[in-house]
């Protein structure tokens, strides 16, 4: 299930280094796309505004068929408290940019899989699939803007994969 969730996430970074190469973080130094996994991360009390947080929730495996398949949930958490020059008027307008650029992140909902653990990665034989996002309401904690989308990612399992 890693290489999935690998491809998934460097997929989603890619496409949005190239969609949005302005929404980008500085974590621990480096500056890097706007997006991270948060089991990859160090622990944080509370989460960065204006990037995409992947959160991954849930894992079932179908072994009923001839490869056995992975079907597992990842929250896309985000947050805009909007900018300071409008003193934070526009976080409805920042909140609804992040909505749109999460839609094109995902679309196409699928890529090759690979295994990202080589130098260079190297191509497996599947596919990585995924629905499209289901956004929950907007929620306000203090000056910010939060949304939650959940996506469900799709893959078989190939032969010596854990």
């Amino acid at each position: 299930m890693q290489n999935a969730k690998d491809t998934f996430y460097i997929t989603l970074r890619n496409r949005l280094a190239t969609l949005n190469p302005e929404r980008v973080m500085t974590l621990r130094g480096l500056s890097r796309p706007g997006i991270l996994v948060e089991e990859a991360e160090q622990p944080m009390p509370q989460l960065l505004t204006d990037v995409f947080v992947l959160r991954w929730t849930s894992l079932s495996v179908d072994n009923q068929l001839p490869a056995p398949l992975a079907t597992m949930q990842c929250e896309i958490h985000y947050a805009t408290a909007g900018t300071q020059g409008n003193n934070g008027l526009d976080r409805g307008r920042d909140l609804e940019e992040m909505d749109y650029e999460l839609t094109q992140l995902l679309a196409p909902p699928g890529t090759q899989k690979m295994n990202y653990a080589t130098t260079p990665a190297t191509t497996l034989n599947t596919q990585v699939f995924w629905t499209p996002a289901a956004f929950a309401p907007a929620s306000t904690v203090r000056e910010r803007l939060n949304r939650i989308a959940t996506v469900t990612v799709f893959a078989f399992q190939e032969q010596g994969e854990q």
